[in-house]
């Protein structure tokens, strides 16, 4: 919430789609997925939550640095991770006994092996302490705690964002360039391997979103409508979708030369491949000279529905991860048609507005009026990056 009792819709609109892209791309064989980020480029919806995360988490804790000093906003960070673990763990022991009550109704055990928790009934007692520490997962539930460790390092590096935010950024590509090269990773329980979203690497993205917002004349820069600039990132995107398209066109698969492969691959999705990074930064500077703060678009009454997921994004990413592999139940066991797959993801988002609408409700019940998503904009600030104004009267965010 900005101070002038404006949100930047922008980051509950970006948050909310990422969620919804992270649900229908959940589903197995699921054909809608294909109007979803990862079809049409290298970079998909968890670079745009992570991304958002850490934007928002510096706006958020650094407002109370300043006005409560260091110790309470570490407090109040470490509620927020104690906050996000309980629900890791409650989302845990739900998704699992959803997934082994469905793997025993259709006696598919092939669901326990798909979504990951066969070893957890091989020893429930180890794998429950492993669990805890966050080293066992079942499939898709890999978001969560990758947020929970980034979260949680706030603390030590708040001081450094706030006072050489430019210094935070090059230690956390320093990070990221010796984690690569040495291959520096998290390990998982059982089979001995590593997180799937490599801290170490996807810090770099949540670091990039946090000093954002800390130096608004540097983003405002950055996001200046340069036509090199956007000619340049719309090629790189042009050329992302061409290579995308080349995974599922075998004649196209053929044209590649044999050393820009070499080059290119593997597009490392757990390492955060500097491809896809670079993709992320090339969408996100063409999105923004669309998105801006006081972009009318932003308070169509359709839009809503995804603004209001954005704002409960916890709540509806649990929420998600159960309709998902409901969902790949009801493609899986009664019909696989394109009629069905429309109908699973469309039943499924209408659940998480619906969900998303209530808790809205519930938490206003007794609470002052905020601005709502519809409403004009009135003082805009702290907007996600910060537009950099063609004109300086037209534009108050700069």
């Amino acid at each position: 919430m900005a101070s002038g009792g404006m949100r930047d819709l922008r980051l509950d609109f970006f948050r909310g789609l990422a969620l919804w892209f992270i649900f229908v791309d959940h589903i197995p064989g699921n054909q809608i997925a294909w109007v979803t980020m990862r079809n049409f480029g290298l970079s998909d919806a968890t670079e745009v939550f992570v991304f958002i995360s850490g934007y928002t988490s510096s706006l958020v804790y650094s407002r109370i640095l300043d006005k409560h000093g260091w110790r309470f906003a570490a407090a109040k960070v470490l509620d927020r991770c104690w906050t996000l673990y309980i629900a890791y763990l409650f989302l845990f022991i739900a998704f699992t006994a959803q997934v082994a009550y469905t793997a025993r109704v259709f006696d598919n055990p092939l669901f326990t092996e798909e979504m990951g928790i066969a070893g957890f009934f091989a020893d429930p007692a180890v794998s429950l302490v492993q669990a805890l520490a966050l080293k066992f997962r079942p499939a898709n539930l890999d978001i969560l705690p990758l947020y929970i460790v980034l979260l949680l390092s706030l603390p030590v590096v708040l001081p450094v964002l706030r006072r050489w935010p430019l210094a935070l950024l090059a230690g956390s590509v320093t990070l990221y360039t010796v984690a690569r090269v040495l291959d520096w990773n998290l390990p998982t329980y059982p089979d001995g391997g590593v997180w799937f979203f490599n801290p170490f690497a996807w810090q770099l993205l949540f670091v990039l979103g946090a000093t954002m917002q800390r130096l608004p004349k540097v983003a405002a820069a950055l996001t200046t409508r340069r036509m090199a600039l956007l000619w340049l990132a719309g090629g790189y995107l042009f050329a992302s979708l061409l290579l995308v398209i080349s995974w599922q066109v075998a004649p196209m698969a053929a044209l590649m030369p044999v050393w820009l492969a070499d080059i290119l691959y593997p597009i490392s999705k757990t390492d955060l491949d500097l491809l896809r990074l670079a993709h992320f930064c090339a969408l996100a500077y063409v999105v923004l000279q669309i998105a801006r703060f006081d972009s009318a678009w932003l308070r169509w009454p359709a839009l809503a529905p995804v603004i209001l997921c954005g704002r409960q994004s916890l709540q509806v990413f649990c929420l998600g991860i159960f309709l998902s592999f409901a969902g790949q139940t009801v493609l899986n066991h009664w019909s696989a048609s394109l009629l069905a797959q429309f109908s699973v993801t469309l039943a499924g988002i209408a659940v998480m507005v619906a969900a998303a609408r209530v808790l809205t409700w519930y938490q206003s019940v007794g609470r002052p009026p905020r601005q709502s998503a519809s409403a004009p904009p009135a003082a805009p600030a702290a907007p996600l990056v910060p537009d950099a104004p063609m004109a300086p009267a037209k534009d108050p965010s700069a």
